[in-house]
């Protein structure tokens, strides 16, 4: 299981690469294919042609780092399809996981989660259904 930052987003090329390729030709595919800068920290996926291999990698502060698997059965998916114009997808570090696993995500669907509306600040319950303003009046309901 890999642990990343949230700040680190991770990239899946949606054309397949040549994975003989080492570390600079696999930073030369990421600017080539996907326009992104391969010393940016990010995480930069690459499958081949048949999609039972993968590779990822990485640059940190002190060098690359690239993992390789290979499945030895069945094939590794995109969790979506790429946004026409783009060669690349974006995924989350859990889809990544999962991708790694050998499951298609492809009909998979995410369940709508809490968050916070941006400018509220953690004590501020005036979102919460019922809830009494400054003023004496209710907040108004809004589903979830």
């Amino acid at each position: 299981m890999l642990t990343l930052p949230s700040a680190v987003r991770i990239y899946v090329a949606a054309e397949p690469v040549d994975l003989r390729r080492g570390f600079d030709g696999l930073a030369a595919a990421t600017r080539s294919l996907m326009g992104a800068d391969p010393l940016s920290g990010h995480v930069f996926v690459f499958l081949n042609r048949r999609r039972n291999r993968v590779k990822l990698l990485v640059w940190d502060r002190s060098g690359w780092l690239v993992v390789y698997k290979r499945l030895e059965r069945g094939t590794f998916s995109l969790p979506m399809d790429p946004v026409p114009g783009q060669r690349h997808v974006e995924v989350d570090a859990g889809e990544l996981g999962l991708m790694l696993e050998g499951l298609d995500l492809r009909g998979a669907r995410r369940q709508k989660r809490w968050y916070r509306a941006p400018g509220r600040e953690a004590g501020d319950l005036s979102s919460r259904k019922g809830a009494v303003s400054a003023s004496g009046a209710r907040a108004p309901w809004r589903p979830s």
